[in-house]
């Protein structure tokens, strides 16, 4: 089954969010975090990751936080997920470290190879900015809320 792992989901949560703040400035991984209750401090690490890639910047002080590196029409779900999970392969066989010992009679190689350049073209082509409605505003923040039977109260 081909599945994004956690730390990409919260990445790419975290990078829309900014996106729909872009203009307004920076946000705390703190904020962000309790907006989507994400434990905190792996987030923090997955944004000092996309800092490091260079599709966030870091800023410190009162005012500071993360934001965006470039708009977010050119931010692509592809990059986000390659910052934090490495290269995208659906198989083994699919990498640059060589052939496994099944490539003299593998039959799929090709094919599967194939498929993965279909995946991450389709990736390329969703920018963070088109994920949604890029005007809608995050959800509440639910910090200092109980929530009993899934409403908050």
């Amino acid at each position: 089954m081909l599945k994004l792992s956690k730390k990409a989901d919260y990445g790419l949560i975290a990078v829309r969010h900014l996106a729909m703040r872009h203009l307004a400035g920076a946000c705390s991984a703190k904020e962000i975090a309790r907006t989507y209750a994400i434990p905190t401090e792996l987030l923090a690490k997955i944004l000092q990751k996309l800092v490091k890639k260079g599709l966030l910047v870091s800023q410190q002080g009162a005012e500071g936080g993360y934001a965006l590196a470039r708009d977010p029409a050119t931010v692509t779900a592809f990059e986000v997920i390659k910052a934090i999970d490495g290269p995208l392969l659906i198989t083994s066989c699919v990498t640059a470290h060589g052939d496994c010992s099944q490539a003299p009679t593998c039959t799929v190689k090709e094919p599967l190879g194939k498929v993965n350049e279909i995946i991450v073209k389709a990736l390329n082509s969703v920018t963070i900015s088109s994920l949604g409605d890029e005007g809608a505003e995050p959800p509440p923040s639910t910090s200092g809320l109980i929530q009993i039977g899934g409403a908050p109260q």
